[in-house]
């Protein structure tokens, strides 16, 4: 890799006893190294998208492997001119992916883990379901081809839908797959705990099956959670699967609607961008608050204020008066 960023894409479910001090901790580490990203500490594990320069991100994994509890931890890698964050996040929440599942303990029993070669040498079996467990927004720019997918708009929705896929899939062997494999740990535990006798998911998700298996196979882009928004995964045989949401041609350039009161996040392609100056429809575009348009259909957060060290409320007891 020549470029002189790297994003880390990456989770672990290891058990914190005391989320709220290892996030202090885990905070520290990151400002240190000038890490940028989002980060959620719970109970049980970390999840964390960051980036940084080459040489930070090199220590930031090796501090995180120095630690028994996050030393299996897999980083997927991928390189950037840039910080792919304008900010630092590191939150604690009740878990590391939204599910709603609390009671499963992928440490305790999961789907079987396909390396990316695994899973494309058995994805097209007659006896397999490729199970996409991602959101409806994430898998309309980009998913596997004959995937079935799910009309969600977040993960916390799936345990909903097993019911449905129980009646039509049962007797199946079930593959499932998503952005870094952070869900299909939960999804995966949910589908047999839920009956599915043959489940599997694809290690490391979609990005590390780009990375080692050129992505064969999978249409569009993969929807990512940086400032990049969608990255290219197919080296083999690349396909275009998304529409513009205003005159539904063939395209893949994702865009969050000028008007930040809708701010719907959809395909637009770049002569109905210029013709709407950014908005996904004529009724956005004349709304008083619609933002300026540079032909990219990103736009950054404000960063005034914006203060590295808020939340982080470690307190050394040489500052505490006795």
């Amino acid at each position: 890799m020549s470029k002189p960023y790297h994003i880390l894409l990456y989770y672990c479910y290891s058990p914190i006893a005391d989320p709220e001090t290892y996030r202090e901790e885990h905070h520290l580490l990151c400002l240190e190294l000038n890490m940028l990203g989002r980060i959620i500490v719970s109970n049980e594990g970390l999840n964390g998208t960051v980036s940084g320069l080459k040489e930070n991100c090199e220590q930031y994994m090796q501090a995180m492997r120095a630690d028994p509890r996050f030393a299996k931890t897999d980083f997927k890698v991928d390189e950037s001119e840039t910080h792919a964050f304008t900010k630092l996040h590191v939150r604690t929440k009740a878990e590391i992916v939204h599910s709603g599942l609390l009671h499963v303990d992928p440490n305790v029993r999961t789907g079987v883990h396909l390396s990316p070669k695994e899973f494309r040498d058995m994805k097209d079996r007659e006896d397999v379901v490729v199970l996409d467990v991602r959101s409806d927004y994430e898998h309309s720019v980009g998913r596997f081809k004959n995937a079935v997918t799910l009309d969600i708009e977040n993960f916390r929705e799936f345990p909903e839908k097993v019911g449905e896929l129980k009646e039509k899939y049962k007797d199946k062997k079930i593959l499932t797959y998503c952005t870094g494999g952070i869900k299909c740990e939960k999804a995966s535990a949910f589908l047999l705990e839920q009956g599915f006798e043959n489940v599997y998911q694809l290690h490391g998700g979609i990005i590390k099956y780009g990375m080692e298996a050129g992505g064969e196979d999978f249409e569009g882009k993969c929807y990512v959670f940086d400032n990049r928004v969608a990255v290219e995964v197919n080296k083999v045989n690349p396909t275009v699967v998304s529409e513009c949401h205003v005159c539904g041609t063939k395209s893949d350039r994702m865009v969050n609607c000028a008007n930040p009161v809708c701010n719907l996040h959809v395909p637009i392609c770049e002569k109905c961008g210029w013709e709407l100056d950014g908005a996904c429809s004529p009724e956005c575009k004349e709304h008083p608050q619609k933002r300026p348009y540079d032909g990219t259909g990103y736009y950054q957060k404000e960063t005034n204020g914006y203060n590295p060290l808020k939340g982080f409320n470690r307190r050394k007891k040489s500052d505490v008066q006795v």
